[in-house]
């Protein structure tokens, strides 16, 4: 048979529980390498220190995948369209981190590209809360006249940023938010973003495809390298401009 059915099922109750080797990974769907378990904070860890993700929709069994090729993004490599630099340069929004993750999650939980909407439900979320209060995970927000209008999330792991998932609700939002996370984690000296799975957008603004045995290789050296814990604030030069930051943070 050429892609037997090998899926690995995870037991619920033992968040230790070692993922199978990634290699076992399915062709079709590609990457698809395990089912069940939890979303405990235990598993995500490991699941995520083995270049391992979860998606899934609501209701459905949990699925955990480690695709290849895998998307990825070096950050001091980002690439800004001219139509984008000219925004950068004109400055006319503000950037923060970790300002207001419930509101990215939310704002995140209806179209993903390529992987149809509704993904992100109520378990998920509160798996990346969790993460996020104990400072896992992360979240990029862009504001314009104190309104949120894009952003990012995903989780940190020594040197290596997981992205999740981004929105947008006005053009280019969500590059301007992975534009000043990508700055910022250069000056932090991480060396890769996990974009998962490759997109024309993605390519645009940089991300290239390598091998899953490559990742593997990287993920592994750069997970023990540095890191940051805790709340992120910017300590880069990001526009902050009073007017465009929401009314809560100016107290």
């Amino acid at each position: 048979m050429d892609n037997p059915i090998r899926l690995h099922w995870l037991d619920p109750r033992d968040p230790q529980q070692p993922f199978p080797p990634a290699h076992r990974a399915m062709r079709d769907p590609n990457g698809l390498l395990a089912i069940g378990g939890d979303l405990s904070v235990a598993r995500l860890i490991r699941a995520y220190s083995s270049g391992i993700f979860p998606w899934f929709n609501p209701n459905e069994p949990i699925l955990w995948w480690c695709p290849d090729p895998r998307a990825v993004l070096v950050p001091a490599e980002f690439h800004a369209s001219h139509s984008l630099a000219k925004r950068i340069r004109k400055a006319d929004f503000a950037a923060t981190l970790d300002q207001s993750f419930d509101a990215v999650l939310d704002g995140c939980g209806g179209l993903r590209e390529g992987r149809g909407d509704t993904w992100l439900g109520a378990e998920m979320k509160q798996a990346y809360r969790e993460l996020h209060a104990l400072g896992f995970s992360h979240s990029v927000e862009i504001w314009r006249n104190g309104e949120l209008v894009g952003g990012l999330y995903g989780v940190s792991l020594g040197g290596v940023f997981f992205g999740e998932s981004m929105f947008s609700r006005e053009t280019d939002a969500s590059k301007l938010a992975l534009y000043c996370l990508c700055r910022q984690l250069a000056a932090w000296g991480f060396g890769m973003v996990d974009c998962q799975i490759a997109s024309s957008h993605l390519r645009r603004l940089g991300a290239r495809e390598i091998s899953r045995e490559r990742f593997l290789a990287e993920l592994h050296r750069m997970i023990g390298c540095g890191g940051r814990t805790g709340a992120w604030r910017f300590d880069i030069a990001v526009p902050a401009s009073r007017v465009h930051l929401p009314a809560l943070s100016l107290t």
